[in-house]
């Protein structure tokens, strides 16, 4: 099981101050990592430490636009002082915008793809050099379903991730020759309070719309949960998947696999 620890090593998962990337952050610390993080703004990131606290995680926590490329290299360069040089990279920073693709402006797609595949760039471009240098790295980059499948109202965000998947799938190319893996975690939906308007019972104790759909498409008939996608992490994480590079690991309870159910 020492394939598993990472015991020694420095990670830094972007915007995890809640959901998965808090989730993520959490399990590579329990697995013997130390951890940073960063937000956008003051508040949420001391809001943030505050929950990590009390989850028993010493997190260090950054401002940083992840689209700032002088930004990230600054952020970068103080994590370094701070606990060290990254060794583990998780690229979890990002933004949905539902809007049918006729209504949706060519600036708010822009920006879905500026902080969902330019931002991983820019992240991973900075850490990169010391990995390098190391001869050893792991950068996991959070993908989606949306980067095999097409919804409507999401054009920009499948677009992202669909990027993402072959940004990661190039960075494996390019520098596994240095002892570097760079893989892909897949979420399927996950409960998670941003989700949790889509699986209120409806006034007549019915499902949600969306709830059931989610359900009947899932052969796990079921959401996922937050711990589901830690084990994956730390596995992507560690030297266990040493050998695994390029990969896109989906958590998705078997969405992907799955035609759907006949209808009755």
């Amino acid at each position: 099981m020492n394939s598993f620890s990472l015991k020694g090593k420095v990670a830094l998962v972007t915007g995890a101050v809640h959901g998965i990337g808090f989730g993520i952050a959490c399990a590579l610390h329990e697995a013997g990592a130390k951890v940073a993080f960063n937000s956008l703004k003051q508040e949420e990131v001391d809001k943030a430490i505050t929950a990590y606290q009390e989850a028993g995680v010493d997190a260090k926590g950054y401002v940083c636009d992840v689209t700032d490329e002088t930004a990230v290299k600054a952020m970068v360069a103080q994590i370094t002082t701070d606990i060290g040089a990254v060794d583990i990279l998780v690229n979890n920073a990002g933004m949905i915008q539902r809007t049918p693709m006729l209504e949706m402006s060519p600036e708010d797609f822009r920006r879905v793809i500026d902080v969902n595949l330019n931002g991983p760039f820019i992240v991973s471009q900075a850490v990169l050099p010391a990995m390098v240098e190391k001869r050893q790295g792991k950068i996991i980059n959070i993908c989606s379903m949306m980067s095999e499948l097409g919804r409507e109202t999401v054009a920009g965000y499948a677009a992202s991730k669909g990027g993402l998947k072959m940004l990661t799938k190039n960075i494996a190319s390019e520098f596994g020759q240095y002892n570097i893996q760079c893989n892909g975690l897949g979420p399927g939906y996950i409960e998670t309070p941003q989700t949790a308007p889509l699986r209120e019972p409806q006034a007549d104790g019915s499902r949600h719309p969306f709830d059931a759909f989610i359900v009947s498409k899932t052969p796990a008939d079921r959401w996922g949960r937050v711990e589901d996608l830690t084990g994956p992490a730390v596995f992507l994480a560690s030297p266990a998947s040493d050998f695994v590079n390029g990969h896109i690991l989906y958590v998705d309870g078997g969405i992907l696999a799955y035609i759907g159910r006949q209808p009755k």
